[in-house]
């Protein structure tokens, strides 16, 4: 049984080869220790989907097990990976899902071949409660088509303003802003 005193879980969900050291996912998990868990598919740099939701089941059954509500924390092609995962498992008790700067699969800047099997993924209302986080400057989704994810999600919507990629390039350092809007989303 959960105690409503326990701390949350994470499942970090990185996209294409993972998060570097600069990365706010990285900092966040230094952070959260034996509170988080990052999947680790065969496919990084060749992204596979069913590898990726593959993944994302392995580290939600290892911290699942733990006390504490899980939650998703996705960036870019992780994204995908989580909305993919949570339409496969609609009954799985997540606490929520944060999904920063999901990429377009229909825009020009979609890594087509290296993630095909991305390309096709639908945004379907999704099981828990969402926030997607977007920047008005990412090369890989305007806030337009973001905006209408979060829509299609059934998520909540935040234009985080020009941030490029929200990556580790943006020089978000450990992204306070966005633990901020973490918290809102997982606050009781």
């Amino acid at each position: 049984m959960k105690r409503w005193w326990a701390v949350d879980t994470y499942v970090i969900i990185p996209g294409i080869d993972g998060s570097d050291d600069r990365h706010w996912q990285t900092l966040w998990e230094r952070e959260w220790g034996a509170s988080a868990m990052r999947i680790s598919p065969a496919s990084w740099s060749a992204p596979d989907l069913d590898d990726w939701v593959g993944a994302v089941q392995e580290a939600y059954d290892e911290v699942s097990q733990r006390d504490g509500q899980v939650v998703l924390v996705a960036h870019s092609l992780g994204c995908w990976a989580a909305s993919a995962w949570l339409n496969e498992n609609p009954s799985s008790p997540v606490g929520g899902a944060f999904l920063v700067a999901p990429p377009d699969p229909r825009g020009p800047a979609f890594p087509r071949q290296a993630a095909a099997t991305f390309v096709e993924v639908p945004a379907r209302p999704l099981p828990c409660p969402a926030l997607v986080v977007g920047s008005a400057d990412d090369p890989y989704c305007g806030p337009e088509a973001a905006a209408g994810f979060a829509a299609r999600w059934g998520a909540r919507w935040h234009l985080a303003g020009a941030c490029g990629h929200l990556n580790s390039a943006s020089g978000l350092g450990s992204w306070q802003h966005g633990r901020e809007l973490l918290d809102s989303l997982t606050r009781r």
